[in-house]
């Protein structure tokens, strides 16, 4: 039963999201399909997080509607979400992922089995008994990453993971990021690196004050952008 459920195609239509007197999200349309890797840029305070958060069924919108695969009911099927600092359980690496399979609904006897294609899929294999929270930066974003996976999502949501990480660490995530939208998982993605957007993306949505100011493929929104607003971020110049 579960693999013939989809949770996409994801639309929003109309969706505002509004906190007191603030607008965070502003009128909303879009559709978001199988594909390669969609990422979502903008300045801070755009909007990206939130945007993130309601796709995932986390926050609910002020005003619009969001459905998954044709469905209004927010509860995750077939996605899932990372955002830029995961908590890890006080457990092993092994057990932070068997956890994760175990809250997916994964019958125990498979699990075992599950736990070391996860760990492997992210490179720690060897570090399977180390406890999560004595891993480096970019190993415990791996691990959560594993976690993610395990869920079977069809929609992977990621709230700039590679931020706070070096450069190798950054391009390990990457990797395994590729890796996933290869197997025909969807990326849906928030950085602030132009760089990892053009490593990465298949097409860019940029955000300014809630609102989608453009969506492009990404080589034609990194060479060529259409806005004076995409232009003057770009530069570097675009500060809200």
């Amino acid at each position: 039963m579960r693999a013939t459920v989809s949770d996409l195609p994801l639309v929003l239509d109309g969706v505002s999201l509004q906190m007191g007197a603030t607008l965070i999200l502003d009128r909303l349309s879009l559709s978001i399909t199988p594909g390669a890797p969609t990422l979502i840029v903008g300045p801070n305070g755009s909007g990206k997080t939130s945007l993130l958060r309601l796709l995932m069924g986390l926050a609910s919108p002020t005003t619009g509607r969001v459905s998954w695969g044709g469905r209004t009911e927010s509860k995750p099927l077939r996605r899932a979400i990372l955002f830029q600092r995961p908590v890890m359980l006080r457990r092993t690496a092994a057990a932070n992922v068997a956890y994760a399979l175990a809250q997916a609904g994964t019958p125990r006897g498979e699990r075992p089995a599950r736990v070391s294609a996860l760990l492997e899929r992210v490179g720690l294999f060897d570090l399977a008994q180390r406890p999560a929270r004595k891993l480096s930066g970019g190993e415990q974003q791996r691990l959560a990453l594993a976690r993610a996976l395990a869920r079977d999502p069809e929609i992977l949501l990621l709230d700039e993971p590679t931020a706070s990480l070096d450069p190798a660490a950054t391009r390990g995530v990457e990797e395994i990021v590729l890796m996933a939208a290869q197997s025909g998982i969807k990326i849906v993605m928030a950085s602030h690196d132009l760089g990892q957007v053009r490593r990465l993306a298949g097409e860019v949505m940029f955000m300014v004050r809630g609102a989608l100011c453009e969506r492009a493929p990404a080589a034609g929104f990194l060479d060529h952008p259409t806005t004076p607003e995409a232009a003057a971020f770009l530069r570097g110049d675009l500060v809200i």
